[in-house]
């Protein structure tokens, strides 16, 4: 069987699938040129990560394809009703990245309590001659101990999220339409102890917090889960970090809100226009950026690439079976 790894694969995994009979490919076609490499190339296992959609005219346009895999969580560049309508099933690896998405969370969360992404801009070029100055402008940081950490979606990243934050001497709470957990289990110095967790509404979430990690996409209308009703009563200098999906959080809303000082700073490695996020996002100075590298950690890969690994070999067996 061919597998096509349109945007990359752990190079253990890609030993793995070959040791088992596999014959994979790992160039990166651009979109509208992939039918065509996967017809022509008589692929049957198409995997991807964010970056290349699995839209109906790719599916309708290959007939040969058998099953598609992504590498992460969301499914959201897939069109996986059609696929499966059309007798392709649709796997992912939710198990794989939930540890690097949260320390990225907790990279962001310390540095806009402490002012390091601002910090770190103006040091370059005015760290030589206004030391005393910056000193003074960021010598006003906040602690995350003791503070509250609100967690909207309480899946395995979110869970992943609260145990870091507990660690650090945060409190938690959070908001989910499905979870119901009192507590988190978590590993300390070989033993495993169970910290409680509380769950509550949105609107006291927003009451509350000091700090919001999101971990869901957009309603299913397209709202935003913070939108600008939500960010006009949020706690005065709460913080927020959004690794989930652009449209999360209302891009507009938020630069009102950075800009009347209602949110303090906020973190986004997710965006509404991605690949090209918006320059206005960019070049506002209370916002600490990173490039949707949420699950990109070589442990994570390697991580998603055994996953995906197992649940391909599963598959075949299954297939082979029927």
């Amino acid at each position: 069987m061919r597998v096509h790894a349109n945007d990359g694969i752990a190079a253990t995994a890609n030993a793995a699938l070959q040791e088992e009979g596999f014959k994979v490919t790992t160039d990166s076609i651009p979109q509208e040129k992939l039918a065509d490499y996967l017809n022509a190339e008589k692929v049957d296992v198409l995997l991807v990560r964010s970056a290349t959609k699995v839209r109906k005219d790719l599916i309708d346009a290959c007939p040969g394809l058998k099953l598609i895999g992504r590498g992460g969580v969301g499914l959201d560049n897939i069109d996986v009703k059609h696929a499966e309508a059309k007798g392709i099933p649709v796997i992912n690896t939710p198990a794989s990245s939930s540890i690097s998405v949260a320390e990225l969370v907790m990279a962001h969360l310390f540095g806009l309590m402490r002012n390091l992404h601002k910090a770190n801009r103006r040091m370059p070029g005015e760290g030589l001659s206004k030391f005393k100055e910056l000193k003074k402008e960021y010598e006003k940081g906040s602690e995350v101990r003791g503070k509250t950490l609100a967690v909207v979606g309480f899946g395995r990243i979110g869970q992943w999220t609260a145990r870091y934050a507990l660690g650090c001497g945060m409190k938690v709470i959070y908001v989910d339409n499905h979870a119901t957990a009192e507590a988190i289990e978590m590993e300390i110095g070989g033993n495993t102890v169970r910290v409680p967790v509380k769950m509550v509404t949105m609107d006291e979430m927003l009451a509350q917090a000091d700090a919001i990690s999101l971990h869901v996409p957009a309603q299913k209308d397209g709202r935003a889960i913070l939108g600008k009703a939500e960010l006009q009563r949020v706690k005065p200098g709460v913080v927020i970090v959004n690794t989930a999906r652009g449209g999360s959080v209302d891009e507009d809303a938020l630069l009102e809100a950075l800009k009347d000082g209602r949110v303090k700073g906020a973190a986004l490695d997710v965006f509404v226009g991605e690949p090209e996020p918006r320059a206005d996002l960019l070049a506002q100075d209370n916002l600490s950026l990173s490039p949707h590298i949420g699950a990109a950690t070589a442990e994570a890969q390697g991580r998603v690439g055994d996953e995906l690994v197992d649940r391909i070999l599963s598959w075949r067996s299954s297939v082979t079976v029927n």
